[in-house]
């Protein structure tokens, strides 16, 4: 009455054959996001790995997180806050020029650091300068 027993060992394979590949796509799935950091030479690909298997555990309640993680860096543009080097093709002349600028200040502060550790009367403005100056107007 049980019926052929042919059928009954097709319907075990089938369902073993189903629980292996569930089993096989749910651990190919896991790992998606760290696939995504490797081809992306991602600074934390070892974290996104290990949260990857700690998200097999949570039935995957981290899988999401995981993969706009692995999806927000890119080795040309970093994590995407910064304009695209395209655009910064100035870039280099700027900092030229800011480097010949910060050069200029600092010229400035040591020629005013040097005036300022001369005696006092040798400062230019300094009282007895301003006193000497107004005694040869009086003459």
């Amino acid at each position: 009455m049980i019926g052929d027993p042919f059928l009954n060992y097709f319907a075990l394979g089938i369902l073993i054959f189903v629980v292996v590949v569930i089993f096989y796509g749910i651990i190919a799935i896991h790992d998606i996001p760290h696939i995504i950091a490797k081809s992306r030479d991602h600074p934390h690909q070892d974290a996104i790995h290990a949260a990857g298997w700690v998200s097999l555990f949570t039935l995957h309640a981290l899988w999401p997180f995981l993969w706009i993680w692995a999806m927000a860096y890119r080795p040309e543009r970093g994590w995407g806050f910064r304009a695209a080097p395209a655009d910064d093709v100035d870039q280099p002349l700027s900092l030229a020029n800011e480097i010949s600028e910060l050069r200029q200040r600092i010229a400035n502060l040591e020629s005013m650091s040097n005036v300022e550790s001369k005696p006092r009367a040798e400062r230019p403005g300094s009282a007895s300068n301003i006193a000497t100056a107004s005694e040869t107007r009086d003459r």
